[in-house]
């Protein structure tokens, strides 16, 4: 871990997204981290969805500390205590789930590691909160109610800090649909990283996208919208 938990929360709000990918091949993967890096995203989450995930992992981590040092790199989709313990010790600086698991909140809070679990309801969310999380990840956000369900929950619980995940947009449009209604940070996953026509990931692009991103998202953050 290079970054605490309290680092990896300012880096959150900072950058306003955080980047959700996976991909088998360790070079494609360096390529989108550093594509990233370069588009001005400071928190990154690779996501634990193939075979040997955790390898893949431990080589981004390397790269990070030779090449990114002001990158948080977390891991995502997790959702028992030895994957999470197996990570931590890998170098991880986050812990994301799709769901809440005490026991996964217990390791990540003895080493003093941000965990975020996935929430779809109030009651997750203040059981996520009673078990250490400074942000929950809404998710699936779309599905679960969108803005509107963020809105609703930051009516009686202003405190919480919410990264809605699945369903959000890299337009201004929708980012702006999820900041008004008191969204931290937002993950973004697929839809952020596009593609060339031979099929292969357009990195050019992709760091001009993640720019235009941080854009919009600091003219939301400071209420401006003359994009």
């Amino acid at each position: 871990m290079k970054f605490s938990r309290i680092e990896v929360a300012l880096k959150m709000k900072e950058t306003g997204f955080v980047p959700v990918f996976f991909h088998k091949d360790v070079e494609v993967s360096i390529n989108i981290l550093k594509a990233c890096y370069e588009g001005g995203v400071r928190v990154f989450e690779f996501t634990n969805r193939g075979d040997n995930a955790h390898e893949i992992f431990r080589k981004l981590i390397d790269y990070r500390n030779e090449f990114l040092p002001e990158l948080a790199l977390g891991i995502g989709s997790i959702v028992d205590a030895p994957t999470t313990a197996l990570y931590i010790q890998t170098g991880a600086d986050f812990v994301v789930s799709p769901i809440v698991n005490e026991e996964m909140a217990k390791i990540c809070n003895r080493r003093k590691v941000a965990w975020n679990p996935g929430c779809g309801t109030i009651s997750d969310i203040s059981k996520a909160e009673e078990l250490g999380a400074e942000i929950v990840k809404v998710f699936p956000a779309t599905q679960v109610g969108g803005p509107g369900f963020i809105k609703a929950v930051k009516a009686p619980m202003p405190w919480t800090n919410i990264m809605p995940t699945g369903g959000v947009k890299p337009t201004f449009e929708n980012l702006k649909e999820w900041f008004d209604a008191g969204a931290y940070c937002v993950g973004i996953g697929g839809q952020l990283f596009v593609k060339s026509a031979d099929g292969t990931f357009d990195y050019q692009e992709i760091k001009n996208l993640v720019h235009d991103v941080r854009i919009y998202i600091e003219k939301l953050q400071l209420k401006t919208v003359d994009v």
